[in-house]
């Protein structure tokens, strides 16, 4: 066999898979007792559009996304891990992260939220761009706490001013040349909240309402 086709052989079978992966943490264990030094332990759970209801499921999410979901990146079998974060037997919060497309390659952004669904944490598990350093730094990251998806449905209506003057809205670019992922880290976070609220805390709700009218 020649050299040559040896080698495209190998090139193929080393070939990356194309399809769209969840994001996980690295390192669970570390990664939650970080931002929760309380907690005694987690459990994970892996929840896709596709299985809560497909498109019409994806219809609700594109409302709160204020955009639609990318068929490529954004595939509705794609898996969202979540950590419901346990102090004993109580819940405490959870940690969930999506992937987003930047201009660099793809993103994966972490949140921790409470149990009302405030972020407690929010950090980069990964970004490649030459502005990463001011994209992790705190002075950028750390606005982003206290923030909940209602403020960020709220700067669709606000006036302009009102808007500048929002937590949100005072939240700016740190980099010099990186507009593009700036504005994707703000829909890759307002993703992650329309799906924590539409998996885990809108389900909660009403399993808990389902509940109470059996007694």
């Amino acid at each position: 066999m020649k050299l040559s086709l040896i080698i495209l052989m190998l090139l193929f079978m080393c070939r990356p898979a194309t399809g769209a992966v969840g994001c996980t943490l690295t390192d669970p264990d570390r990664d939650i007792r970080r931002i929760f030094p309380d907690a005694t332990g987690y459990r994970t759970e892996f929840i896709t559009i596709q299985e809560r209801g497909g498109r019409e499921f994806a219809q609700q999410v594109e409302a709160l996304l204020g955009d639609k979901l990318d068929p490529v990146h954004e595939p509705l079998d794609v898996p969202y891990a979540y950590y419901t974060v346990l102090k004993g037997t109580n819940t405490i919060g959870h940690m969930h992260g999506v992937n987003q497309k930047g201009m660099f390659g793809g993103m994966q952004l972490i949140l921790a939220t409470d149990l009302q669904g405030t972020i407690v944490g929010f950090y980069y598990q990964k970004l490649t761009s030459p502005d990463a350093r001011r994209f992790r730094n705190p002075t950028f990251t750390d606005p982003f706490t206290g923030l909940h998806l209602d403020d960020f449905l709220s700067q669709d209506t606000l006036p302009s001013e009102e808007q500048a003057q929002s937590q949100l809205g005072k939240i700016t670019d740190p980099s010099k040349q990186s507009a593009d992922d700036f504005n994707a880290t703000l829909r890759g976070i307002r993703k992650n909240l329309a799906l924590l609220k539409l998996f885990k805390l809108t389900s909660n709700t009403t399993r808990e309402t389902n509940r109470k009218s059996k007694k």
